[in-house]
């Protein structure tokens, strides 16, 4: 990717995932946000610094499918401002089977190395970045050392039975120092933290 260097310091990046008690997703037969977003949540995210989003090709055919739907008559005022709002975003969709051009606004499509073009775009984006969803990309990005935030939204919800995409199993250990924390309406839990990787538990000598 090429782009015009930024002056300033480099641009940090957060991991950001919405999933449910024990850590999945999403949950089968479920809708997005598991019908629990609240007006507080949206008008928050509306609120939040304008991003280079981040994201693999399965979260962007689900998010561009979500967007589609919200032009749909039964969606609330708040979901469509939401996603009318995340489509003038800029956004990059990292794939090798995803075709240019994507039909979702302002998005770009990498399909070479995602790590080398991250650590490229942390040091040339206006803005700062972001992921959405996609757990491998995510991954890959923590254990490259390349994430300075890493942020969770809790909804009140356990989907044992139901539940999609468990996130935690795709990653590895880390440390978490925990830098933010509030409550949205509905019980919605924003935890923010700045992560360590951990490549032994404590105790055994990685520390010295």
């Amino acid at each position: 990717m090429s782009a015009t260097p930024n002056p300033s310091a480099t641009q940090p990046l957060l991991v950001d995932f919405i999933l449910s008690l024990d850590g999945c997703a999403a949950g089968e037969g479920w809708p997005g946000w598991w019908g629990m977003q609240s007006a507080e949540y949206l008008d928050w995210l509306d609120q939040e610094p304008e991003y280079l989003t981040l994201m693999g090709a399965t979260t962007y055919r689900l998010m561009s499918q979500m967007a589609q739907q919200a032009e749909g008559v039964d969606v609330s005022d708040e979901e469509k401002a939401s996603f009318a709002h995340m489509a003038e975003m800029p956004k990059v969709a990292f794939s090798s089977t995803l075709e240019a051009p994507l039909s979702w606004p302002n998005t770009t499509l990498v399909s070479t190395d995602a790590i080398e073009a991250v650590r490229e775009l942390k040091q040339t984006s206006t803005r700062p970045l972001s992921t959405t969803g996609s757990i491998r990309l995510s991954s890959s990005l923590m254990r490259a050392g390349l994430v300075d935030r890493f942020r969770v939204v809790l909804f009140p919800v356990i989907t044992g039975r139901t539940g999609l995409e468990r996130i935690w199993e795709q990653f590895a250990d880390y440390g978490l120092e925990l830098t933010e924390a509030r409550t949205f309406g509905g019980g919605l839990q924003l935890l923010e933290y700045e992560p360590t990787y951990l490549p032994r538990p404590p105790g055994t000598g990685w520390e010295r």
